[in-house]
Order: structure tokens, then sequence, then C-alpha cells
């Protein structure tokens, strides 16, 4: 198991999350669910967060929110020094870019590339130099240096979901997310993604907030946040 990175104290001035009073209904007209409540959370460079809590408690409402793919009813949001509450959804994928890393259950790896395509392609869409070289570093990186020329289909969901971390950590991040980045990975496998993704992150210096609705992975953060019904339950940092 890997070990925890250090952490940092939240506070204003260390702070590259804060989030007032967010809040996010879905749906239309009578059927419309208030799914996040007006919620508080600071995150400071370099922590690690687990967002905890049963189906439908808002944890992953509330990752969509801070890492700007969902925009909140109200609220304001700063992400990395960036004013989120005040961009439109153009803006929104613009301040994601570089700065921001999302994983997802799924993977979203897209069918016809490689692996070395998929890390690379986003980094040449953002304009970087020598993307081909990036993305194989760090695929390499995850332990897929003998997997570079396949194509999704050809590769297990662990290596699916090591690809799905080496294409978020390439533009070296400010910010990871990740949503139940085990979720669909037996123990064994689960397990030996969480090592890499904690890995990863400590060695890039970015900071981590992950959903899940697994005790276990959660207690591998420094700090953990409980959710029911949309509301922020409990907020504690280990020692």
């Amino acid at each position: 198991m890997t070990s925890t990175p250090p952490q940092i104290a939240p506070s204003d001035t260390t702070a590259i999350i804060r989030a007032k009073a967010i809040t996010l209904a879905l749906g239309e007209g009578d059927g419309r669910v208030t799914v996040l409540d007006r919620i508080d959370l600071t995150v400071a460079a370099g922590e690690t967060v687990a967002l905890l809590g049963p189906s439908g408690s808002g944890k992953s409402s509330l990752l969509s929110v801070l890492s700007g793919l969902e925009r909140a009813d109200s609220g304001t949001l700063h992400v990395a020094e960036q004013d989120f509450s005040a961009l439109d959804e153009d803006g929104l994928a613009t301040a994601r870019r570089g700065r921001i890393g999302i994983i997802l259950q799924a993977f979203h790896l897209l069918p016809t590339m490689t692996a070395l395509e998929n890390v690379a392609t986003p980094l040449e869409l953002a304009g970087h130099d020598k993307a081909m070289a990036l993305a194989q570093d760090e695929l390499v990186a995850v332990g897929l240096g003998h997997r570079l020329g396949h194509y999704p289909a050809q590769l297990s969901g662990g290596e699916q979901q090591r690809v799905a971390i080496a294409r978020a950590l390439a533009p070296a991040p400010a910010i990871l997310f990740a949503d139940e980045p085990t979720g669909n990975l037996d123990h064994t496998t689960g397990t030996a993604v969480a090592d890499l993704l904690f890995a990863r992150a400590q060695a890039a210096g970015a900071t981590l907030v992950m959903v899940t609705h697994d005790e276990a992975l959660a207690q591998r953060c420094r700090r953990i946040v409980r959710l029911e019904d949309g509301h922020i339950v409990s907020d504690q940092t280990r020692a």
C-alpha cells in the first residue's frame, strides 16, 4: 500500500478549491430535486480528499460541479485560481484544460484510438509540444510501456483505467478528480489501480479529490468528507 502524501491544512491562502453555498437541482417541474444544498468546501493544495457517501448522497454531483463538468445553480466556486461560477460551458472547458485531470468509473477511452493515441490526442489538442513522447512517458510510468499500440478492446479493465490515469496526469494538472475509479474492477485489480493512482498523484504533486462509496478506499485519503442527502454531514482529517 502506498504511503499517504504530505498534507497541507486547508486555509484561504493555500486553498486550491473554495466552494461557498453551492446548490444544484436536477430534473424539471414537480420532479425537480435538490441534489446539493448550500455546500461549503475548502480544499488545500496537496490534500487527498475522499467524498464518501451512499448512492444518491450527492457526492458525484459535487465532484461534477467542482471539476467544472456541471454548473451549480447558485453559490461561488474558485478552482485553481479561476472563478468557475462566472464561466459559461465554453469557459469552463478552457479553464479545465491543463489545470484539471478527471478519471471516471467507465474509463471513457476512444475505441478507435490506441492507448498511446488516447493519451496523446488531448495533449495535441491543447497545443503541447512532443505530445506523443509525453504520452509514452506517462504510459510507461503506469506500467503500460508494452501496450502502447493496443486498442481499448484489447486491454483489460485494469489496463484501461491505467490509460485513463495516464491521460489525466499527462498534462501535469494541479488537481486530479476521480469518480469511483475502481468501481468497475475486481478487488485485486482495484487495489492495484488505487495504489497507482495515489502514487502517480503524489509524484505529480497533484491535489486528489476522489468520490467513493468504499470505506477502505476512503481511508487511504488523509481527509474524508461524508455526504448525505446533498449535505456534508462530517469532515474529518486523519492525524
